[in-house]
Formats: C-alpha cells, sequence, structure tokens
C-alpha cells in the first residue's frame, strides 16, 4: 500500500514537471516565433529607410537563418554538454538582448549583424526546447504533445501579426524590436523551476556524455562512426533542408506577397495572415493526434505533399473570393510536417547524442532556409515572387518523398534511451 501511495505521489510529481516544462517550452517556442516575424513585416519598412533592393532585402532573411543554423548545431552540443536547461536559459538571453538592439540600429550593416547575433539564440533554442520536451514527455502522447508545441511558434506568429498591426503604423519598426526584451524574464523563471530530464541525468551518470572540446569533435565521430546513425543524419539533413527550403521561403515572403502582388491593403493582409496561422496551429495539433495514432512517417508526408500541391493553387488559382480559403487550407497543411518533425527526429537518435544529431541535423538543412528567402528576392526581381513560390512547392513535394521512402521511425525513446 505505501509502495503504491508512493509511486502515485512521484507520477503526480512527474506529471507537474513535464506540464510546467511544457508551458515554459510553450512560451519560449511562441516568442522565437514571434521574433523571427517581426523582421518579415519590418521588410517594406526596412527597404524604404535603408533604401534596399528585393535581394538585399531576402537577404536578411538569409542572414537570419544561417545564424539559426549555427546556433542550432552549436545549442545541440550545448545541450548534451551543460544540459538542456541551461542552454535554453542561456539562448533566450541572447536572442531576447539581439533582437532589441535591432531598434538601434541606423544603417543596413549594423542591423544585419545584431540580426545575426539574436539568431544564434533562435536557432538553439528552437532545438534544444524540442529536446528537452521529447524528454519528459510519454511515449504514448509524445506526438500530440510535441505537436502542440510546434503549435506555439505559430500563436507567436499570431502575436507578432497582431503586434505588428498596431505597433507598425503608429510607433514605427524599431519598437516592433524594442519589446524583445521581455523574454528575458521568461529566462530567470525557467532556471529557477525547471530540473534536467530524469534521461539526461542518467545518462550523464552513466558516462554517455565524454567531456568535449568547443569543436564537438566526439559527437561528430558517435554520430558517424556508426552507419546507422550517419545513415539517419543524412537523410534528415536533406529532409530538414527541404522543408525549410519551402517553410521559411514562403514565410518570409508571403505578407509581401500578398500586400504588393495581390494589392491587399496592409491591415487586409494581417487579417488573412492571422487566419492562416490559426490554421497552422490547428495542423499542428491534428498532426500531433494523427501521428501517435496513424504514425509519424505517414503523417508528416501527407503534410508536405499537400502543401506542395496547395502552393500551384494559391500562385495560379487565386481569385478575390477564394484567396481566404486557399490560404486557411495552405497554413492547416504547410503546419502538419511541423507538428511531427520533432517527435520523428529525436526518435531517431540514442540519448548520448541526440542533441548533437538533432541538432546538427535540422540546423545543416538551415542551408536550404538560408538560401531560400535569397533566392525568392531574386526571383521577385527577375519575375514574380509567385514564381518562388512555385519552386517552393517543389522543395515541399521532395521533402515528404524522403521521409516516406527512406526514414523509419520510433528508433529509440526518449525517456529510456
Amino acid at each position: 500500500m505505501e509502495v503504491s501511495l508512493s509511486s502515485q505521489r512521484g507520477q503526480i510529481a512527474h506529471d507537474r514537471v513535464w506540464i510546467a516544462v511544457f508551458i515554459f517550452a510553450f512560451l519560449g517556442l511562441m516568442v522565437d516565433g514571434a521574433d523571427l516575424m517581426f523582421l518579415s513585416y519590418s521588410l517594406s519598412s526596412l527597404k524604404q529607410e535603408f533604401g534596399l533592393s528585393n535581394v538585399e532585402a531576402g537577404a536578411l532573411g538569409s542572414i537570419t537563418l544561417a545564424g539559426m543554423a549555427i546556433g542550432g548545431i552549436y545549442g545541440g552540443w550545448a545541450a548534451d554538454r551543460f544540459g538542456r536547461v541551461r542552454t535554453v536559459v542561456w539562448t533566450i538571453l541572447v536572442f531576447s538582448a539581439g533582437t532589441a538592439a535591432l531598434g538601434f540600429t541606423h544603417n543596413v550593416t549594423q542591423f544585419a549583424v545584431f540580426r545575426f547575433i539574436a539568431s544564434l539564440g533562435l536557432g538553439a533554442e528552437y532545438v534544444v526546447c524540442n529536446t528537452l520536451m521529447a524528454e519528459y514527455v510519454p511515449t504514448e502522447r509524445r506526438t500530440t504533445v510535441l505537436g502542440t508545441l510546434q503549435a506555439g511558434w505559430s500563436v507567436g506568429y499570431v502575436v507578432a501579426t497582431l503586434l505588428a498591426g498596431w505597433i507598425l503604423p503608429a510607433f514605427g519598426w524599431r519598437w516592433l524590436f524594442f519589446i524583445a526584451i521581455i523574454p528575458v524574464a521568461l529566462a530567470v523563471l525557467m532556471q529557477r523551476f525547471i530540473p534536467e530530464p530524469p534521461s539526461y541525468l542518467a545518462a550523464r551518470a552513466r558516462g554517455d556524455f565524454t567531456r568535449r572540446g568547443a569543436s564537438g569533435d566526439n559527437a561528430v565521430k558517435l554520430i558517424f562512426g556508426n552507419t546507422a546513425s550517419r545513415r539517419m543524419f543524412v537523410l534528415w539533413s536533406i529532409t530538414a533542408g527541404l522543408l525549410q527550403f519551402g517553410y521559411y521561403g514562403v514565410n518570409n515572403w508571403m505578407p509581401t506577397y500578398l500586400e504588393k502582388e495581390l494589392h491587399l491593403k496592409f491591415s487586409s493582409m494581417t487579417g488573412y495572415m492571422v487566419g492562416t496561422y490559426l490554421a497552422m496551429i490547428l495542423g499542428k495539433i491534428v498532426a500531433g493526434w494523427l501521428a501517435d495514432k496513424f504514425g509519424r512517417r505517414t503523417v508528416f508526408a501527407f503534410g508536405a505533399l499537400g502543401a506542395a500541391v496547395f502552393l500551384p493553387v494559391i500562385v495560379l488559382h487565386h481569385t478575390p473570393e477564394n484567396i481566404v480559403y486557399l490560404m486557411t487550407a495552405f497554413g492547416f497543411l504547410y503546419g502538419i510536417p511541423y507538428g511531427v518533425n520533432a517527435t520523428y527526429m529525436t526518435e531517431s537518435f540514442e540519448a548520448r547524442i541526440r542533441g548533437s544529431a538533432v541538432g546538427g541535423a535540422y540546423n545543416v538543412g538551415r542551408i536550404g532556409a538560408a538560401v531560400a528567402p535569397a533566392a525568392i528576392g531574386y526571383l521577385a526581381t527577375t519575375g514574380s515572387i509567385g514564381l518562388g513560390f512555385l519552386v517552393m512547392g517543389g522543395a515541399y513535394f521532395l521533402c515528404g518523398l524522403v521521409p516516406a521512402l527512406f526514414i523509419k521511425e520510433k528508433l529509440y525513446d526518449p525517456q529510456k534511451s
């Protein structure tokens, strides 16, 4: 009886901890997503104030994504080396301070430098929050919970859209970045109340995490010294590159596309974007639930291939009457792969290399993300933004095809190994 009561108390305590972890991680991804969208909504203002061309404006997005790639790779290594929670805290501090500093810049060079610094924290925080959450959630609910967690990123998009609609016309783009200092309070609270995951602490106690130099050479040897780990790393790097090429290319330029090429007023454009992001939130949550029922691979591929189909439909068949329905359907579909991605990836690698492997593969894939905004900027100069979106659709198609053919699911349980 005493053993049973003790076991129940332990389970209740564990449930309380992972729910608290979810709340902090959700808020972390929310401010991460909002921070990223501040640049998208500021592009028109920045082009005017700094005299930027389409290619130069797109390059700011590419600089952001390149910084996120580097930050994500080293964030994964730091999560293995120093701890998941400690790394999340420092990443929030870096991107909050770096983004707030953008409000003080006076030319595009200064803006690019501080944007790169902030993006180091953005990239690392996304990867480590997902790894932290995956190691706390029970297997039978993992994709549902992590899919819902991904919705935090999209909630950040909605928050950014609403803030942009209020702040930009009244106060200008600088104040949109100044408010990014607020998440520092989140970092302080997280450091105080969230412990490291038991599976991570157990792996450290076993000596699975060897002391590594700043270059992370041992992590590279562990990943590439094993045929199965190396193959999985390469497949996820390709998949992540295609996913982010499509996702960030569309996301960075969609507001400008609606405003400049579909000739929507700014107020109408923000309304359409809010609708798209709300649909994306629903897509991520539903995707997580479906993936726990029917499998990670099937649901991921369905979302990516669906997004591939809908981008040409939006570009070639939109009308003033149907654009709101097309944007809503697309928002739902292109949210699905991200609702499954975190669980699918973290279950592909064992604990001793999980942070480094997931961070490395996802952020090697950010090469695709870094190229996409500038690529659309180039295509917009020589053709149209819509032409760029058709290219993004091809990336989504391949993104669904690779895992469908080559990446098995549930290879490791993050709560146990």
